[in-house]
């Protein structure tokens, strides 16, 4: 006799069928009724493109690192604080990594900005794009686990962000004298030329040394530089740069907009004549890299270079940048991005946003020396681009004044691994638009000229000290892709914090002051800070109520110093090992 059990009405019954059950028999669907039912339920997105999502004018964050306050805890949890921890040494600010992962992991938020901030006044924005799979996540000790290295960008953009919503201002280091008081040397006058990062960092270091009477001079009118000009805005908005800027800017640095190297005749020895003591030049490398086969071709062609189509789609994409309201550019059709670098891929996403239906990054190389980071690379992949390798351009093909198709040779690398292009194996591809990214360089006669009576390298760059991003002019520094060092944002940050320095010892060496020969750059600041929070206890007074007590952490002098070193207020040991004991014997 079958089993009879008692059934609920169907609406329970419904609900119950979700629950796990024993399983009593295999189930049996039809390919085709699953085909549809995964259409229902899938959330990434399809193979097929047909119906991808429309990005046109879409400039949404993108990026896969971002974490909310939940993801942020969990991963701050996951990191092992590594005690000599390789992702410290692999970051060229050299932040303290792990620990502003443990003030995230303790909900201590303020804590983790100021250590990320202290030794990198542009930390928001390097947490958003930095390389970080080349750098930090690079050196993860927990790189080769299931789980796979630490989030350590998307930690430092989340505590950074944090900050950024409280609207705390910068300020001057406490234990500096107010400034009528500063010593004379610290009033000379110092220039920064350009605002992008390198300058940026350089004038936050020095005004937190206790300088007073800085200056930076930018051609344009925002601040920020490529970060500004040529990063998209779904990757770095334009309200970060202007956080970090503001950031300096409360330290008491000037900017001069419109304003900038060879415009109304300033030159490094006008700037001496008006009586700067020390200069830094941070202009980075303001001309596109242009092949001769596009010698005459401009946009109403349909032909850009990285330099041309990036700030105009930033200016109409980044609220705030300025007051010109441009459209973005009209890109329709096929498009085709040269190059294999960051800004190559950002050309390609961008070109997305502004209309494009198509878009082929085309480059000499294979996948395997491709320059671009595998963030960008994804993200490029992941919104439909289209990868052609081994292609060198050799011709633009216009009809009726515009671009209809490029020709490309082969490239073959030999047995020896140089690059040769095969003329035999010709290939032409269709396209409405084309944009080249074949990198900066330096081109401008007026500002070479401008720069005298600095030296030049063989790759027509100013010679710079690595060490103390010197010039052969001792009051002349430089640093960021001018350097001819940098090629990332954050090593741009840090020629300009190593800069600082240097700065900081020539102009005390002008006034016979001797400086440590050990670097000693002020922390970051806030009104947070001068807070007393300090407690009497048993009529003594701690400079805070956060002590340690009992085995292990009091047990040893060690342990006790290395606590308060690290900022407990008190310790209370209850048993307590000597360290050394020593004896003399009677005479």
């Amino acid at each position: 006799m079958a089993l009879v059990l008692s059934r609920d009405t169907v609406d329970i019954e419904n609900i119950l069928a979700l629950n796990p059950r024993k399983q009593t028999h295999a189930t049996l669907h039809s390919t085709a009724a699953k085909k549809q039912v995964k259409k229902h339920w899938k959330r990434n997105s399809d193979k097929s493109c047909s119906k991808c999502e429309q990005l046109e004018n879409n400039f949404d964050d993108i990026k896969h690192t971002t974490l909310s306050e939940r993801g942020a805890l969990r991963e701050a949890v996951r990191c092992l604080k590594c005690a000599d921890a390789p992702c410290q040494k692999s970051c060229p600010t050299n932040l303290d990594i792990k620990s502003f992962i443990t003030s995230i992991a303790n909900k201590n938020y303020y804590g983790a900005a100021k250590m990320i901030l202290s030794d990198n006044p542009l930390g928001l924005t390097c947490g958003m794009v930095c390389p970080t799979s080349d750098l930090c996540v690079g050196g993860c000790n927990l790189y080769a686990t299931e789980e796979g290295p630490i989030n350590i960008g998307g930690l430092q953009q989340f505590a950074t962000e944090v900050f950024k919503a409280m609207n705390i201002p910068q300020i001057r280091n406490p234990s500096l004298p107010p400034l009528e008081d500063m010593p004379e040397a610290y009033h000379v006058k110092i220039a920064l030329l350009g605002a992008g990062p390198a300058s940026l960092s350089c004038a936050s270091f020095l005004a937190r040394l206790g300088y007073s009477n800085i200056t930076i001079f930018e051609k344009h009118d925002y601040v920020g530089g490529l970060s500004t000009s040529e990063i998209p805005q779904f990757r770095l908005p334009y309200d970060v740069v202007n956080f970090e800027a503001e950031l300096m800017k409360d330290l008491g640095v000037k900017i001069v907009f419109g304003k900038g190297l060879s415009m109304d005749g300033m030159t490094l020895r006008t700037l001496k004549e008006d009586g700067y003591k020390a200069v830094f030049i941070g202009i980075g490398l303001p001309d596109p890299n242009r092949d001769s086969i596009f010698q005459g071709l401009r946009m109403d062609h349909g032909f850009y270079t990285s330099k041309d189509f990036l700030p105009l789609v930033a200016m109409a994409s980044k609220p705030g940048m300025c007051a010109c309201h441009s459209p973005l550019p009209s890109i329709h059709g096929t498009v085709i991005v040269l190059g294999a670098g960051d800004t190559a891929f950002d050309c390609a996403t961008s070109a997305l946003r502004c209309g494009a239906r198509r878009v082929f990054v085309v480059f000499r190389k294979g996948f395997t020396n491709i320059r671009a980071v595998p963030e960008e690379m994804e993200l490029a992949k992941e919104e439909k681009c289209e990868f052609l390798p081994f292609l060198s351009p050799r011709k633009v093909v216009l009809r009726g004044g515009q671009i209809v198709a490029m020709e490309f040779v082969r490239t073959e690398q030999d047995n020896d691994g140089n690059w040769k292009e095969d003329k035999d194996q010709v290939v032409r591809l269709k396209a409405d638009v084309v944009i080249s990214a074949f990198g900066s360089v330096l081109s401008d006669n007026k500002v070479r000229e401008a720069m005298a009576p600095i030296k030049f390298n063989r790759w027509g760059l100013p010679e710079v000290d690595p060490e103390t991003m010197q010039t052969s002019e001792p009051w002349v520094f430089a640093g960021g892709d001018i350097g001819g060092l940098a090629n990332t944002t954050v090593e741009s940050v840090n020629d300009g914090k190593q800069a600082s320095w240097y700065m900081h010892r020539y102009i005390q060496s002008l006034h016979g002051v001797a400086v440590s020969a050990v670097p000693q750059l002020p922390l970051f600041y806030t009104p947070i800070d001068l807070v007393d929070i300090s407690v009497e206890m048993a009529g003594l007074k701690f400079p805070n109520p956060f002590g340690l007590a009992s085995a292990t952490p009091t047990t040893s002098s060690s342990m006790i110093r290395r606590a308060f070193e690290a900022g407990w207020g008190f310790a209370v040991t209850k048993t307590f090992s000597l360290d050394k004991i020593f004896t003399q014997r009677p005479a």
